[in-house]
Formats: structure tokens, C-alpha cells, sequence
């Protein structure tokens, strides 16, 4: 425990992290966090060093990055051999497929958008089962999916 200048128990390094310990134990268990160091008491026992491993995970998924994702980057993270390109590529993709993904969401919006203006214009106030989002929510031609 020597290499350890702080030591956390997991409601701390939760706490410092943002992260609950259920996470950091799945963590754990699928390699992206190393096993930690138990107490006498066998009670989990983290670093410094593992609240800033464990900060950059919750970060990359706070931007979205899949498990496998993760495991590259924090791969890579640590490493002098690696050329900075292939993170840059790998973020340069997320980004164009979060860049997609927001192109849907803002056809979803005008649609949404439409069916909330169709209502107020034929049919607000009236029985629910004669509303026309209903009416154009069925139709075959609706390009929605």
C-alpha cells in the first residue's frame, strides 16, 4: 500500500467521483478499474491514483464513449508508444455519430413540433380519441421510423 498517497474507501472515491459504488465495483469486475487493495478488514482501499482513472472513465462516459471505447482510450491514455491520432480518430467518429444522431433528433423535433400544431389548429378540446396526432400517428405514409 506503499504507492498509495491517499486512501479512499468506496463511499469516498464515489463521492470524489460522481460515481456510485455499485459502477465502481461493475468497474471492477470488466477490468476498466484494477482490483483494489483491501484493509484488514477487507474493505476496498483506493488511491489517488485510482479517483483519477476513475474520474477519466466517468468523463468518457459522460460523453457517451462505450465500454469498449473506454478501454481504448484509458489503453492509450498510458501509453508513449501510441501516436495521439488514433484517439483523435476514435473521438473525430464519436463526434460524427453524435452529429448524426442529432440530425434525427431534430427531424423528431419538427415532426413533434407538427403534431402539437396540427392539434391546437383541428382539434384542441376535443375528445382525446378524435385528436389528429392519433390520426396521423397511424398513417402508413408518416415518415417517422
Amino acid at each position: 500500500m506503499s504507492d498509495h498517497v491517499f486512501a479512499f474507501a468506496i463511499g469516498d472515491m464515489a463521492k470524489a467521483t460522481g460515481v456510485s459504488a455499485p459502477t465502481i465495483r461493475f468497474y471492477e469486475s470488466i477490468g476498466l478499474l484494477p482490483e483494489p487493495v483491501r484493509s484488514q478488514a477487507r474493505q476496498r482501499v483506493y488511491s489517488a491514483a485510482d479517483v483519477d482513472r476513475l474520474t477519466f472513465v466517468r468523463r468518457c462516459r459522460d460523453f457517451g464513449f462505450g465500454i469498449e471505447e473506454v478501454r481504448v482510450l484509458l489503453a492509450a491514455s498510458v501509453r508513449s508508444d501510441m501516436d495521439c491520432a488514433s484517439a483523435r480518430d476514435m473521438v473525430a467518429a464519436h463526434l460524427a455519430g453524435l452529429r448524426q444522431r442529432l440530425a434525427e433528433m431534430k427531424l423528431l423535433e419538427t415532426q413533434l413540433a407538427g403534431f402539437v400544431r396540427l392539434c391546437d389548429d383541428s382539434c384542441a378540446g376535443g375528445a382525446a380519441r378524435d385528436c389528429a396526432i392519433f390520426a396521423d400517428l397511424s398513417a402508413a405514409s408518416a415518415g417517422c421510423g
